[in-house]
């Protein structure tokens, strides 16, 4: 039995769609760095409302442009003996692109990089001078420093690290190609380029940090904004359930005891009160299921009934004995109201809530002001006002840490009922709240009120 001399061992092959090595991977992110700018072309500035301001960069940059031509031209003339038509050109190609640092710096970068090169070329035939620099005259460097400030403000990270390489290994392959002439020029700009930059991109990434964070800050508010917003409602919602479950109640009281209270019903009748029960009845049970949603962090509901215009003097009274100066009026027509069961339980109890919400705000942004408390009733409406004068004391302690939710309940509570509300500032720097809320027509008609009842 003959077998075949073994092969040579197959080397294990990448699989197909293998993702390339972190230096592969490194070097497409510095070339795509270097060809492609990571910001668009507008230039600092160019949202602030100062018209100086937004027209700053353009200054800065024709003052550039307008400093290094003739220096450069003169410099090469006069120390390096370069022809005037080749310095000129020279000048304009190393210092007419820093017009474009206001705007796109990456491309002014390429065509001033390309313009030292050459410049450097031009330099080596011409006689060697002791005194001079090379590959970079002087005013060749401190505009490329300046380009490179430019990229490090405005460039991200790996597209100033491509440019600091591409930098180092131009003045390497100068520096090989003539050592004898090179006395340390590339090497400085190699230096003052690294930190150039280095100080460049830390001032961006700090300005970049501080945009994140007002941005983040913006996001934070307006989502602590509707957390108010949903608690409140939820809050009022609670409160409500038992307005609504009191009248389902009483409608299932009354549709199962109708049978035994009016005499000579027919069965159709009978029936139709019986299915009135019922649809109360699972009404009641679909809102007790509601209610637990809403109280889903386990707290329990309170077991004292909800409170309302007949309970204004002695919440007032209790404001009074922290210290707080305030008086009540409340019309005769309204405690009439009150005591008749004329005023919605949702009004009544949105009324209370929205007095105790200003009484509180009182207390924590202006301590010790005189606060006047009115409750009217005309037009159809009842109209709540709560005006307290300018602070009399230091600030309180809940001032600072308050949930800042008054407000807030008082607009739902009012766009709950469909009424009004109206808040701001006094003159004497007090503050004044003041609400309508809609009472229903009255059973029967009344007489008009006198200006003694109101």
């Amino acid at each position: 039995m003959t077998t075949s001399p073994p092969g040579p061992t197959p080397q294990p092959q990448p699989p197909a769609g293998a993702p390339p090595s972190a230096a592969l991977r490194h070097l497409r992110e510095l070339a795509h760095g270097l060809s492609h700018a990571s910001r668009p072309p507008v230039p600092p500035f160019a949202d602030s409302p100062s018209r100086w301001l937004r027209l700053l960069p353009y200054a800065v940059v024709t003052a550039l442009a307008a400093v290094f031509i003739p220096v450069t031209i003169q410099v090469l003339a006069n120390d390096y003996h370069v022809g005037g038509g080749v310095a000129g050109a020279l000048a304009v190609g190393q210092a007419a692109p820093l017009l474009m640092l206001a705007h796109r710096p990456l491309q002014a970068w390429w065509i001033v990089f390309t313009a030292d090169v050459v410049g450097a070329l031009v330099l080596l035939g011409q006689p060697r001078d002791p005194g001079v620099i090379w590959p970079w005259p002087p005013p060749t460097l401190i505009g490329y420093l300046f380009v490179l400030l430019a990229l490090g403000l405005r460039e991200r990270r790996p597209t100033v690290i491509g440019v600091w390489l591409v930098t180092a290994l131009a003045g390497l392959l100068l520096h090989l190609s003539a050592p004898a002439r090179s006395d340390g020029g590339a090497l400085l700009l190699l230096v003052l380029g690294g930190v150039v930059l280095v100080i460049g991109a830390a001032v961006r990434e700090r300005s970049d940090a501080q945009r994140r964070l007002v941005e983040q800050e913006v996001i934070s508010e307006a989502e602590r904004a509707q957390r108010t917003l949903l608690e409140e409602r939820t809050r009022i919602a609670r409160e409500l359930h038992d307005v609504v479950a009191h009248h389902m109640s009483v409608i299932t009281v009354q549709a199962d005891s109708a049978p035994y209270r009016v005499a000579g019903l027919s069965d159709e009748a009978r029936a139709e009160f019986a299915s009135i029960a019922a649809g109360a009845r699972e009404s009641l049970a679909e809102m007790r299921r509601l209610l637990s949603v809403l109280r889903s962090d386990g707290s329990r509901g309170e077991l004292a009934p909800q409170p309302g215009l007949d309970r204004v003097q002695q919440l007032v009274e209790a404001t009074v004995r922290t210290g707080l100066p305030a008086e009540l009026s409340l019309a005769a027509r309204v405690r009439e109201a009150v005591e008749r069961g004329e005023v919605p339980q949702a009004v009544d109890l949105s009324a209370y809530r929205i007095v105790q919400e200003a009484l509180a705000n009182v207390v924590r942004h202006a301590p010790g002001a005189r606060t006047r408390v009115s409750v009217t009733a005309r037009d159809g409406h009842l109209t709540v006002l709560v005006v307290n004068g300018p602070a009399q004391g230091p600030g309180s302690p809940l001032e600072a840490s308050g949930t800042g939710h008054g407000l807030v309940g008082m607009r739902e509570r009012v766009r709950l009922t469909g009424g009004s509300l109206d808040t701001g500032p006094l003159p004497d720097g007090g503050f004044r709240v003041a609400v309508r809320l809609p009472l229903p027509p009255s059973r029967p008609p009344s007489a008009a009120p006198t200006p003694e009842d109101l």
